[in-house]
């Protein structure tokens, strides 16, 4: 066997291999060689998806003539000179390796020029062999044209897609980088056609106006968050923009675009309790690190981070999503058409509209209704005397005695009837998609304007508030206060050990019963008694005593299967959650009649809840629909 050293032309072609998979990684580390130039505006154009052509022209720096020839050699880098500097790399580009392999693949064309240089320099080089460097009058800044990509390495062509579906990855790589740097100028050009262009006005709401739309833009959050050892800035968006994949969580570290397991799952994390299974939500994140706590010499692409203290980085940016999502009203506005959704947008002032009303219908809808809740209250029909219990009171009189005791509870004078001051009129307001209006529904200043009109098909109850019809789903709502309720419970060790007689016998496989041996001490803290009871089985002798409905068999196994699967993910808090979902198998059903006191008690309840908003599952509690959608669907608005 003969041992025999490579020539450059084959080593460059090998590590081009490395950096250079599609035309969407040239753009990136042509990109980022643009931004480290300190470039405020940078245009982008590209033909047939990047295949044939791509440019990018920047007014960054430029570059000197004599170091032209040098930045396309392997390893040549002005962002490093030492080992050391690779502790504290600031720059985007730093390893040396994209010019030149890019020039081992393709044909390219650099043109440049300093500010104190009289003229620019062009310097041509295909496969990796110089063609020529000559002068030429150009402005300040560096372009870059890349030409027949792959053009000499058919074998990597061949693995290419179609011209759109890489002119796909090339935009959404465009679209990451303007997020990245709101405070430079970015123009997408696709042949003559230009696709996306920023203002570089340091604006990112901006962006992702421009990028994702109008309806999307409506639901962010703003997050804001200094703290050690991460910065966290940017924003995410209201749970109801969810995905059915990751592609739409985009975060940076020190501005460099990356995907990482362990902020995705930080992410993630803080939004479970809003979002149902399978579901991801919309972010956009700048995370600003130490350099030193941080290592991006990981992959030749850059596109992944290693952190020294991944714990805390977890734990910030866990935080920093967790405390944005709670200080909204999450509760969804659900509108009865498309067709009525569009024709908001052009509505006319309330006070403009017509087909309101006269006064005369007025006071016969009024005398109808009044007629109507005598009639109800003096001689309930068979079908309504049926459930006594539930119809003891009328929803006009129950929602009176709330108001009555709300009034009476803090302390101010309940007024007669004649005497009462009237609301003053607020104009028909456009309602966002998820946070309505300023004051909240579930704040408990708000309760006593609550109004409960009733229960519709057994399982949803409606309230009105304002100009809002709040609908709660009387079995999530339930489900999420048992679940809070049994984490609480759980977290602060508030239960007792209930025996049970005969025991639950657990049979189990070796695996299952090392998985049992390595974690007995989450089982111990939750309040379970589980001793050997000879060969492969176990027995059960006490359970939590406020778990004593749902900790049966399967509960047990389910976490042993959970624990066995990935027993790295999985910490007390996990056993803990998946243990209190499981109990909310004793929530109140749909389909279930309920007073109009026990439906208040709920309310309550929901009031005090950390997140009331969706069920554990991430199904909505609540829905809202507006005043004006009904009337809309009615006809008394035009």
């Amino acid at each position: 066997m003969n041992i025999a050293v490579l020539d450059e032309n084959t080593i460059n072609k090998i590590a081009a291999g490395e950096v250079i998979e599609r035309p969407a990684s040239i753009v990136k580390e042509l990109l980022e060689n643009a931004i480290d130039a300190k470039a405020t505006a940078i245009t982008i154009e590209i033909k047939d998806g990047g295949t044939t052509l791509i440019r990018i022209t920047d007014n960054g720096c430029g570059m000197e003539k004599e170091d032209v020839p040098v930045a396309f050699l392997r390893h040549a880098t002005s962002k490093i000179r030492s080992e050391k500097d690779l502790d504290s790399i600031v720059s985007l580009g730093f390893r040396g390796e994209a010019l030149a392999s890019i020039a081992a693949v393709a044909r390219v064309e650099l043109i440049t020029k300093t500010s104190e240089a009289l003229s620019g320099t062009r310097y041509r080089i295909d496969g990796g062999k110089e063609l020529g460097m000559e002068e030429v009058g150009v402005p300040e800044g560096t372009t870059l044209l890349v030409r027949d990509l792959f053009y000499n390495t058919p074998a990597r062509k061949k693995f290419l897609k179609q011209p759109s579906t890489e002119g796909g990855y090339v935009q959404d790589l465009v679209e990451k980088i303007a997020l990245s740097r709101p405070d430079i100028s970015v123009r997408y050009m696709k042949g003559n056609s230009s696709v996306l262009h920023t203002s570089g006005n340091h604006n990112l709401k901006d962006i992702i106006y421009e990028i994702y739309g109008r309806e999307l833009t409506a639901n962010l959050i703003p997050i804001e968050r200094d703290g050690n050892p991460v910065k966290v800035s940017g924003y995410i968006c209201k749970p109801i923009v969810a995905r059915s994949n990751r592609n739409c969580e985009t975060y940076f570290i020190n501005g460099r675009y990356i995907k990482n397991p362990l902020i995705s799952r930080a992410i993630e994390e803080a939004y479970r309790p809003y979002l149902m299974k399978h579901k991801f939500p919309f972010t956009v994140l700048h995370l600003t690190i130490d350099t030193h706590i941080l290592d991006v010499n990981v992959h030749p692409a850059k596109m992944e981070v290693r952190f020294q203290n991944g714990e805390a980085i977890y734990q910030a940016v866990y935080e920093a999503v967790s405390a944005a999502l709670h200080e909204k009203e999450l509760i969804p506005a659900v509108s009865l058409t498309e067709e009525t959704e569009r024709a908001r947008e052009h509505a006319r002032p309330h006070e403009d509209r017509k087909n309101l009303p006269e006064p005369f219908e007025k006071r016969r809808m009024a005398a109808i209704q009044e007629q109507g809740r005598a009639v109800f209250s003096q001689n309930r029909s068979p079908l309504f005397s049926e459930k006594s219990e539930i119809f003891r009171e009328t929803p006009t009189s129950y929602a009176q005695k709330i108001e009555d005791r709300q009034e009476k509870n803090s302390g101010r004078e309940i007024l007669p009837e004649e005497k009462k001051p009237d609301e003053p009129k607020r104009p028909a307001e456009k309602p966002e998609q998820l946070e309505l209006f300023d004051g909240k529904l579930l704040e408990p200043s708000a309760r006593y304007q609550h109004k409960l009109i009733g229960q519709l098909f057994d399982t949803y109850w409606m309230v009105e508030y304002r100009d809002q019809l709040f609908i709660i789903d009387q079995h999530a709502a339930h489900e999420k206060i048992l679940y809070e309720k049994t984490m609480r419970d759980l977290r602060e060790r508030r239960h007792d050990t209930q025996m049970v007689s005969p025991p639950i016998i657990l049979t189990l496989t070796v695996q299952e019963a090392m998985t049992l041996e390595e974690h007995k001490d989450y089982f111990a803290n939750l309040g379970f008694e589980i001793e050997p009871f000879g060969g492969r089985e176990y027995a059960v002798r006490g359970i939590p005593s406020n778990l004593l409905s749902v900790a049966k068999k399967e509960l047990l196994m389910e976490i042993l299967d959970g624990l066995g699967e990935d027993s790295s993910s999985w910490t007390p808090e996990t056993v803990y959650d998946r243990v209190a979902t499981m109990s909310c198998k004793a929530a109140v059903k749909g389909g279930h009649s309920l007073s109009f006191q026990e439906a208040d008690r709920l309310i309550d309840q929901l009031l005090k809840l950390e997140n009331p908003y969706a069920c554990p599952h991430g199904r909505p509690t609540i829905i809202s629909m507006s005043k004006y959608e009904l009337e809309k669907k009615f006809k008394r608005i035009v």
